[in-house]
């Protein structure tokens, strides 16, 4: 542009070069063509995500209608060597499938040590089920989950005794919703007076925790263990089950309960929450002080119909009517024999290995 501003104004091509820093020929090659010189830009490198794009369309095909979050899928693809960042992983997700808008929902604290939130999840029915007992302290939103095959009431109180090991203490309070291993009829001689379970309502009277239920269609009141619930099932059981369908095997019992132990020590309990803005882990120490004490084994008889007094210090809205279902379910055994334990390690490993 500069060589034609000159050039208009009579410059001769010696003055023009001299005036614009090149040599005359340019100036006259120019000149002679007419065409504005255009930048062109250079050709666009291969991002860092480019290498893993099968991988991860694989990963999200496989584990499909759910989905793998970025995270979990960034830590798979930094061992088959990817240097970028997060950034660029999840441009590319949403690349595959637009980010959904969250849900807004309200949440009520509660003091340390106050309440525990719990809850079923179920992953698989038939022949072979899967369910996971979840149990999220309000507090510090330390969580504990154990894998069961049923969901009886002596698999129930297994599990709430693992949780409270695994915990450190008992709470005061624990919310659970209508189900019928703990509540058998609400506001059976008016609001609030419910007919429980009798064995679980010795074991609560056993532990010292006052038994709180949910609004009926309220499932949102215990939103913590409810958030819980999704994560657990993105972040641990769509990806480890993902793998596994991958090498033509099936996520069970036994090898959940493996896997879940490492997964809540390094992933669950040590990410950053999103509403407390601090690790599960450092406020689970903190609410440990609030907790009562353990309770010596429990040696209840869930099997036996018998009558039962509502001795146990629950609110005054469930107190009054207790009843005794008839013939309890026997506790179920959870343990394998040790054999098939390490077989099924054994396979993960070789899955990890194949995929790696």
């Amino acid at each position: 542009m500069e060589i034609e501003i000159l050039r208009k104004h009579g410059f001769s091509l010696r003055r023009i070069a001299a005036e614009v820093g090149c040599a005359v020929n340019t100036v006259r090659s120019h000149l002679a063509t007419g065409v504005s010189p255009t930048y062109e830009r250079q050709k666009k490198r291969p991002s860092k995500i480019a290498a893993h794009a099968n991988y991860l369309r694989e990963r999200q095909a496989a584990a499909h209608p759910n989905w793998i979050p970025a995270t979990v899928l960034y830590r798979e693809i930094v061992e088959r060597g990817y240097e970028g960042g997060m950034s660029q992983l999840r441009a590319f997700l949403r690349g595959i499938r637009p980010a959904l808008p969250a849900d807004p929902v309200v949440r009520f604290e509660t003091e340390p040590g106050e309440q525990m939130q719990v809850d079923w999840v179920e992953f698989r029915k038939g022949s072979e089920p899967l369910y996971a007992f979840c149990a999220t302290l309000g507090y510090s939103r330390a969580s504990h989950v154990e894998f069961v095959s049923d969901m009886k009431v002596g698999t129930l109180i297994e599990c709430h005794q693992k949780a409270f090991v695994a915990l450190g203490g008992v709470p005061k309070r624990l919310l659970f919703d209508n189900m019928k291993t703990v509540v058998l009829e609400r506001d059976v001689d008016g609001p609030g007076e419910h007919r429980y379970h009798a064995g679980f309502l010795d074991y609560a009277k056993h532990c010292g925790f006052v038994i709180k239920l949910c609004r009926p269609y309220r499932a949102r009141t215990k939103g913590k263990v409810e958030r819980f619930n999704g994560y657990l099932r993105r972040s641990f059981y769509v990806p480890l089950a993902s793998r596994l369908k991958q090498a033509g095997l099936q996520l069970d019992v036994v090898t959940a309960n493996a896997e879940i132990r490492r997964w809540q020590k390094d992933v669950a309990n040590e990410r950053c929450h999103g509403t407390t803005g601090s690790k599960p882990a450092d406020l689970l120490r903190e609410e440990q002080r609030h907790l009562q004490a353990l309770p010596p084994p429990w040696r209840g008889d869930i099997t036996a119909a018998r009558p039962v007094v509502a001795s146990l210090p629950v609110d005054a809205e469930q107190a009054r009517t207790v009843v005794v279902s008839a013939q309890m379910a026997a506790l179920t055994p959870m343990q394998h024999p040790l054999a098939v334990y390490e077989q099924l390690l054994v396979q993960l490993r070789g899955v990890t290995e194949m995929s790696s």
